[in-house]
This record gives structure tokens, sequence and C-alpha cells, in this order.
């Protein structure tokens, strides 16, 4: 039934969304931020999505993704393993 499949896929989307804003607001607590003004908010964005896709890339430290965000904030030689992560 095409109702069904469209059904299954928007709650597959929301799905992948809730957990992308989940992540989000855990490792970098993005539903605290008060960031307003011209594009400021959406260049913080991509910058949040960025930083994420690198921490999720980078698979030595076997934590969640905002202690790796906080490893790669103190640890000097940590942080080059995510930047560097392929």
């Amino acid at each position: 039934n095409d109702a069904e499949s469209f059904a299954k896929a928007i709650r597959t989307h929301w799905g992948i969304e809730k957990e992308l804003h989940s992540v989000l607001d855990v490792a970098f607590r993005e539903d605290e931020l008060r960031i307003r003004e011209g594009n400021v908010a959406e260049n913080f964005t991509v910058l949040r999505h960025f930083a994420l896709n690198l921490l999720k890339q980078e698979k030595t430290a076997k934590v969640g993704i905002k202690n790796r965000r906080l490893m790669a904030g103190w640890d000097n030689d940590y942080l080059p393993k995510v930047l560097m992560c392929h």
C-alpha cells in the first residue's frame, strides 16, 4: 500500500532526525545555545555537524560522542586523531 510505505518513510526520517538532534543536544548542549543574530546560528550548526561527523569517524576512543568532544579539547594527542581520521 502506498499510504503505508509513505508513513513508514516519514517515521524513518523523523527517527533519524530525532537521533541526530539528541546527539547534538547531549554532546554539544545545542538546546542551551542562545545564538540568534544574522547567519551565526546557521554557521554554528554547520560547524557542529562537521565536528559531529569527525567525532563519529574516530574509533580509537571507546567512549561516547560527548566524551570524544571533551577529549579532543583536553588531550593534544587525541585531537589530531579526530581531525585526521578518514
